[in-house]
């Protein structure tokens, strides 16, 4: 009886851990595959910058930060006449309008207390944009800065042909918090591993809520109709269903900072994978329909979101590697093994190498702290997207 208990637990276990082990083997030894073609295109190609490009920026309550946002995108867009900064003010309370204004921007006001959610000001703003004759939205959160390489980077991709692209995303560390920068790791591993490695793979590289461009053509073949918290991964999900690629422009980058307080922390983690969450339940059924019907190159986009955050699989790793039944700790620690070269991968992409092993130590502080959090978490998976600002620090640095 007692060896059935633990069969039943590690197998449990691997049920669950599956997904994830196989996304991070699969993404990481595909990122250090030598890029086969560039995405970008010659940044000095001077017809790109004709190509009438709007950035978006959806804005709810962000007075502080997005001025700062409009004058960066402001030096990044410098000889181009075909661009247009547009930003969203969505159901606003303080001083946005008046703070992009001031900054350049061309300002739409969209109250709609209905609406509530980032996935309505894009569909608003994407509308808006395309009316006035853009062929293309980027969308840029308004609490970050981007490289100065950034539009033009898009603009030629774009006009060379590619329908989608996501430009490299940073969430950096606002504090020297062990779990803040834990965090900005773990997002390197999602937001640069991840998509190098697909775009390595011929596959669509994802979209990450900020930094991505969508061209006209996608968007009439596949209107925009995302509106849950994780509305980015839902309308990535559409497009690999309907066979669209999202090209990956890592020598583009956005950047902006996570929350400085452990309560920011705390609600926005809880919205992301509570999100996440509600997006395995309603997607993978689907994708492994399709992928038993011989779609396999959607075998990737199924164990993304299928899968665990990484604390928590990491977590439950460790327990199957106490278990005493030798298949299932050879899973285990082979499954470990995989997580720590993705790890190093990550660590590698960004600054302060062995600085950033070093934060591993505390590791399972973070994990524990993660667990906590699962009572918000599974009540941010009930898919709705009301739109909640997180409080992030004013004095984040700017980017070249």
């Amino acid at each position: 009886m007692t060896h059935f208990l633990y069969l039943f637990s590690g197998l449990t276990v691997v049920m669950l851990t599956l997904p994830l082990v196989l996304e991070l083997a699969l993404v990481t030894a595909a990122s250090l595959l030598p890029q086969k073609r560039r995405a970008e295109q010659d940044d000095e190609d001077p017809r790109a910058r004709q190509y009438p490009l709007a950035v978006v920026i959806p804005a709810h309550n962000e007075e502080l930060l997005v001025a700062r946002c409009v004058r960066s995108l402001r030096e990044s867009v410098a000889m181009s006449s075909a661009v247009r900064i547009l930003v969203i003010a969505h159901n606003c309370t303080d001083l946005t309008a008046d703070e992009a204004r001031q900054a350049g921007a061309e300002v739409l006001i969209y109250n709609d207390p209905a609406a509530r959610g980032k996935g309505f000001a894009l569909s608003h703003g994407f509308s808006h944009a395309l009316a006035g004759g853009s062929q293309a939205v980027l969308v840029i959160d308004a609490d970050s800065v981007v490289s100065k390489n950034l539009i033009h980077s898009v603009q030629a991709t774009l006009a060379a042909g590619a329908e989608a692209v996501q430009c490299r995303y940073e969430m950096e560390s606002s504090s020297e918090k062990p779990s803040s920068r834990l965090a900005a790791l773990a997002f390197r591993g999602f937001n640069v591993i991840r998509p190098r490695g697909r775009q390595r793979l011929g596959l669509s590289a994802g979209i990450f809520g900020n930094g991505f461009a969508l061209t006209r053509k996608l968007l009439t073949d596949v209107p925009y109709g995302a509106f849950s918290v994780v509305e980015d991964l839902e309308y990535h999900l559409t497009l690999v269903m309907k066979k669209k690629k999202v090209w990956f422009l890592e020598g583009s980058v956005v950047s902006a900072s996570l929350p400085a307080s452990s309560q920011g922390e705390t609600v926005q983690r809880s919205r992301w994978e509570g999100g996440r969450f509600h997006a395995a339940r309603v997607w993978t059924l689907p994708l492994l329909r399709q992928v038993l019907r011989g779609r396999l190159r959607l075998a990737e986009p199924l164990f993304d979101v299928a899968c665990l955050p990484m604390a928590y699989g990491v977590f439950a790793l460790l327990l199957a590697a106490c278990i005493p039944v030798p298949a299932i700790r050879v899973y285990a620690l082979f499954s470990l093994a995989v997580v720590a070269a993705h790890v190093l991968a990550a660590a590698s992409a960004g600054p302060d190498f062995l600085k950033t092993l070093g934060l591993l130590a505390t590791a399972p502080l973070y994990i524990i702290w993660k667990l906590r959090l699962l009572p918000s978490i599974v009540r941010g998976s009930k898919g709705k997207a009301a739109w909640v600002r997180t409080h992030r620090d004013s004095n984040f640095r700017s980017i070249s």
